[in-house]
């Protein structure tokens, strides 16, 4: 029998109480804030959350097999809608193993909140049982740490960490509560205790930069617009594509930018960097002026930074102030979201055109183009009928199509997937950029297709990085969640491979995935484990696929596998290397297209 509320005895409900529990704050400014789901383990110092939790099903939960695998599944959340992911732990080892997902939002800009339980307040700093300061320990990878222990902070605090999170420079905020603060009684909360009074990040680039900026524009002979991730998160595509076309100026989209302009746009010369397209960089390294739009000019674009864009001034937009200058100097700085800076820059530059200010770019776009066309990605067709990995990642791309979601684990395939797969639309390429991590994708993609369930989601995985976090298939499984994973599976960490190959002669210490066979006669390398056996105990369906030719039918079918997760085995050429390559620690004028072949520019004038 349902249980009906209590009435007075005229019949008519009561007021609702005044007081409620920490735990019931937290959850209550959860909603507020407008939180839909939370990715989450529960333990010891959270049980009183969770105990609300049950009662409020309107917060959805998804329960996963790691804290990392929460974390991640938070960015991926937050990366494919633009809202703030939300993730849960308990205290101690909970809590310790959200770090490496915050530094991961931290590097990339991505808006999460992440609440965990500690011990009581009582017990602090005397050792106790799964007691770590999880405050002091994310303070240096968070926008910041809040440690509440009294029940009445509990739902203001919510309500800054999410604004903090949103606002400004996005990333992630940690929330640790005190597992008394959650069971104590506290005063019931209306919107306006949830306010941030006083925290006005700056928006709008000041109008005499707008000006100083177009000045420079019109007045360069080989301009390049480089776009970072923060045209992502500020929404800005449709702006940027405005100045793009308004100017005729060649694009470069870094790797956490892309999809933030057509890949198919004439103007793109694709991704720089040290795996980055012959162009790009060439464009990057002989401009005279570089438009740094949200970008942070990291150590993978710019090589050795002595020698990156040697002659090139430099206009940077960002709404982090302390990035610009930090590593190039800037002629002009436009601190402010990027979407209305784009906007501004393109009105001004618009309106010194209609008065009669003509730019000359055109040998510069000839130069750009031509070098485009005659250093285009390509690859090897793998030997002996083998599959190449570019060749299924392409594939990939071509039969799922541009309104596909995308996450990718960290090495070979995280490159050959940027290059490959051809982004149209923002918000469809989620990966771990700046730091790195290896075990990202299934994850991230579970998060992204709980943020958007009518879309499909591939990660796109390596044999190493899969065996990371592939637990998480489990709560795909249990949860209804039907994302497609790709394992490139060439049966060894081939970034760390590509690098012995070239740099310690071959000498390949560690990197092999693979077994030995039982058998002493037997050359074949024995696959461990099957990942297919091992999908299919997750509650997935399988698929494997080692010839060349059955790649678009194994993906076809992949394709058609909608209600439950779909794991695919691809086999592929073990020595595959990504190519273009700028050694670290190289000038990216060193770039080389193949091994030993390094291109030779026709200068533009």
């Amino acid at each position: 029998m349902t249980a009906q509320p209590a009435t007075t005895a005229t019949g008519h409900q009561p007021a609702p109480s005044s007081t409620t529990t920490g735990s019931e704050a937290l959850v209550d400014a959860l909603l507020r804030v407008g939180t839909e789901h939370i990715f989450g383990l529960p333990g010891g110092a959270v049980l009183p959350l969770y105990d609300t939790l049950y009662q409020r099903p309107e917060l959805r939960h998804i329960l996963v097999r790691h804290e990392q695998g929460a974390g991640h599944a938070a960015q991926g959340y937050a990366a494919a809608t633009g809202k703030v992911g939300v993730c849960l732990a308990t205290s101690g080892p909970g809590a310790t193993n959200l770090v490496t997902p915050l530094a991961d939002a931290n590097m990339d800009s991505v808006p999460m909140v992440a609440i965990t339980g500690n011990v009581p307040s009582t017990a602090m700093g005397s050792d106790a049982f799964q007691e770590a300061d999880i405050r002091s320990i994310t303070m240096p990878v968070t926008k910041h740490s809040f440690l509440v222990t009294d029940p009445a902070l509990i739902g203001p605090t919510v309500a800054s960490a999410f604004r903090l999170a949103a606002s400004g420079r996005p990333g992630p905020v940690l929330v640790d509560i005190s597992k008394d603060a959650l069971v104590a009684e506290t005063t019931r909360l209306t919107d306006s205790d949830l306010r941030l009074p006083g925290y006005k990040p700056v928006l709008d680039a000041a109008p005499e930069a707008i000006r100083d900026a177009v000045s420079l524009m019109l007045s360069s002979r080989r301009p390049v617009l480089y776009v970072g991730g923060g045209t992502i998160r500020a929404g800005a595509h449709r702006e940027l594509q405005t100045l793009a076309e308004l100017t005729g100026m060649p694009v470069v989209t870094t790797l956490m930018a892309r999809g933030a302009f057509p890949d198919s746009h004439p103007q793109h010369l694709g991704m720089p960097g040290m795996h980055g397209t012959v162009a790009a960089v060439a464009a990057l390294q002989k401009s005279d002026l570089i438009i740094s739009l949200g970008a942070r000019f990291d150590d993978r674009v710019t090589g050795v930074r002595e020698s990156f864009a040697p002659h090139a001034r430099v206009i940077h937009a960002d709404i982090d102030p302390a990035e610009i200058g930090k590593v190039r100097a800037a002629e002009v700085a436009l601190v402010g979201d990027c979407r209305p800076t784009i906007a501004a820059l393109a009105a001004e530059f618009r309106s010194r055109v209609e008065g009669g200010t003509v730019p000359d770019y055109a040998a510069w776009v000839a130069f750009c183009e031509a070098t485009r066309a005659r250093y285009p990605l390509s690859y090897d067709a793998a030997p002996g009928g083998e599959a190449a990995p570019q060749q299924v990642i392409q594939r990939i791309g071509a039969i799922s199509g541009p309104e596909t979601v995308y996450t990718s684990g960290v090495g070979q395939h995280q490159m050959w997937a940027a290059h490959y797969l051809g982004f149209e639309r923002p918000r469809t390429w989620i990966n771990s950029g700046g730091l790195g991590t290896m075990g990202f994708a299934v994850p991230a993609a579970m998060g992204a297709k709980v943020g958007r369930p009518d879309a499909t989601v591939w990660a796109i995985d390596g044999d190493g990085c899969f065996q990371m976090t592939n637990q998480e298939l489990a709560t795909c499984s249990v949860e209804g969640i039907p994302i497609k994973v790709a394992i490139i599976n060439n049966g060894a960490l081939g970034m760390v491979r590509q690098w012995q190959s070239l740099f310690y002669n071959e000498r390949y210490s560690h990197t092999g995935l693979r077994g030995t066979p039982t058998d002493p006669a037997s050359r074949t390398p024995v696959q461990v484990p099957d990942f297919v056996m091992l999908a299919r105990a997750y509650g997935c369906e399988a698929l494997r696929c080692d010839d060349p030719a059955d790649i678009d039918r194994t993906i076809e079918a992949a394709m058609e596998i909608n209600d439950v997760p779909v794991v695919v085995d691809f086999r592929v050429h073990q020595d595959a290397m990504v190519w273009p390559m700028v050694a670290s620690g190289t000038s990216n004028d060193d770039i080389k297209h193949a091994r030993d072949l390094a291109p030779q520019f026709e200068e533009d004038d």
